[in-house]
């Protein structure tokens, strides 16, 4: 073949090929242009390129929070940010379209690059805060027997065990006349309860200073929330290899594997050397994780129940933690609705030998439990949750497509001034029954709610009591005015230097 043939076929080849991606980047960027303008249709703040509306969130911390009131008083349904040019979500945070997400059987967990749940996969796996379709639904169904109210009453003698040493812990800070920083003693105390109760594990951890474990949690958490807002740091590939907050996050994350693999391993040796299991102890959660059983007689494998023992023991004591720092803060912060929470208290304990909260007492602290209730509206310890939506919703005329990643705005849902009156004031009276009766469904739920809710929460709550109502028996809580409590949203709402208080012995 002559030279000049050559180039003129290798030219012609070229322009072949450089017309066919033209024509591929042309009808590309129309489908683009088009699924684009759906999202384009819904309210919310104007996009920017390259970065959507990412530049105009102030960050997960106080501002943050008051960026995202003044959007639900303008959008009181929902509106639509976008995380770059290209990922549009969903923030609702009303009745309406909640009512028509969380209910459904089939509702997901929003995964995929960049979504919060892809981002702390490493971490917890696939287990029930992350997993979806038959996964979810098979472990949820094997792990649902292990928070019946039988395996929950026995759990009762390890709450008050356990508030037994933070109290002694208390009373040697309160002698001294220092204040006490609520998020590390009580973040101790749950996580000695979670050990106990769930595994039957038992360590000194509330006597150790602080422990390696909430370390690593706090670590992880911080890590995984700045990664979401990082949209570079999204590819596994970039933040694990290349950046020094993945390869941290991966530290941390070994670290708390070995504390599961650890936990699960002495069980299996103590289960190997009992005739009887439940002879000696309670039956617990990790009885359940190495006993259950499908139809078929297949178990969960050695990773399944690692990741539901990493997943029980961030949710069982984080969150749980959050929820009764940010009561005890309310309570510091309203001295008159405190003393009704101890008068409540004293009536329950006055004529027992010991000022232990029994079973049958749970349903009498009717008023501590309003208190914990607003405080996690208040507060919102799990401020944030993803879903992604299995079909075509409509609200207020807006079209919401299929397979959206919308964020559930808990803390957004919870101060939405259209669902509640005067939302930023602390009024536990708010959940009395009168006062709810009214109330749609879906304008509270600290614990999620439909299928996907919360498993834990009844263990939560019981938790929450016994500790609270000790600590208000014996102490009245001051706020330490020389530390500012500034809010800082994690996967968890953390406050940024912790919350201090004083406690003054009460003459009972």
């Amino acid at each position: 073949m002559a030279y000049t043939d050559y180039y003129a076929l290798s030219s012609g080849i070229f322009v072949c090929l450089v017309g066919f991606l033209v024509l591929k980047l042309a009808t590309g960027y129309r489908r683009f242009r088009k699924w684009s303008s759906e999202y384009d249709k819904l309210p919310g703040p104007e996009k920017r390129f390259p970065y959507g509306t990412t530049h105009l969130y102030p960050g997960p911390n106080e501002a943050g929070l008051a960026y995202q009131t003044m959007l639900v008083g303008k959008y009181p349904k929902f509106y639509c940010i976008w995380e770059s040019s290209f990922l549009p979500v969903i923030i609702c945070h009303h009745p309406d379209i909640l009512r028509l997400l969380l209910p459904a059987s089939d509702v997901q967990k929003a995964r995929g690059v960049g979504t919060a749940y892809e981002c702390g996969i490493k971490w917890l796996g696939e287990g029930l805060i992350v997993a979806n379709g038959k996964r979810w639904f098979r472990n949820r169904r094997l792990l649902t027997p292990a928070f019946h109210f039988d395996i929950l009453q026995p759990y009762m003698k390890v709450y008050n065990s356990t508030v037994d040493i933070l109290l002694n812990r208390i009373e040697e800070l309160s002698n001294s006349g220092e204040s006490i920083e609520l998020f590390s003693a009580i973040g101790r105390c749950s996580l000695d309860i979670i050990l106990q109760c769930a595994f039957s594990y038992k360590t000194d951890c509330q006597k150790s200073g602080e422990h390696p474990y909430l370390k690593a949690v706090f670590e992880l958490d911080h890590l995984w929330v700045k990664r979401l807002l990082n949209p570079l740091h999204y590819p596994d590939f970039i933040y694990f290899n290349w950046t020094s907050d993945g390869k941290k996050f991966l530290k941390n994350c070994d670290y708390v594997h070995k504390i599961a693999e650890g936990i699960i391993e002495d069980r299996r040796r103590t289960l190997a050397n009992m005739s009887n299991r439940t002879s000696q102890r309670h039956l617990d959660f990790l009885d359940v994780l190495l006993t259950a059983r499908d139809e078929d007689g297949q178990a969960l494998s050695t990773l399944e129940i690692r990741n539901e023992v990493d997943t029980f023991l961030f949710a069982g004591h984080d969150t749980t933690t959050s929820s009764m720092c940010w009561t005890l803060y309310a309570l510091a912060q309203h001295p008159d609705i405190q003393e009704h929470v101890y008068r409540e208290v004293d009536d329950i304990l006055s004529g027992k030998e010991t000022d232990n909260i029994e079973w049958k007492d749970l349903q009498k602290l009717e008023y501590l439990t309003l208190c914990i209730k607003e405080a996690m509206r208040l507060h919102s310890p799990v401020h944030f949750v993803q879903r992604i939506t299995t079909e075509r919703l409509e609200v207020d005329g807006y079209i919401i497509p299929a397979h959206t990643r919308v964020g559930i705005g808990l803390y957004n849902l919870h101060h939405n001034p259209a669902l509640w009156d005067k939302p930023f004031e602390y009024q536990p009276q708010r959940f009395t029954k009168e006062n709810s009766a009214d109330r749609d469904a879906f304008a509270y739920i600290p614990f999620s709610a439909g299928p996907r809710n919360c498993i834990g929460q009844n263990f939560a709550l019981n938790e929450q009591k016994v500790l609270l109502a000790r600590l208000v028996h014996r102490y009245i809580f001051q706020l330490d005015r020389n530390t500012k409590v500034v809010k800082k949203q994690g996967v968890v709402m953390h406050a940024e230097n912790g919350i201090k208080v004083f406690a003054i012995p009460r003459q009972c």
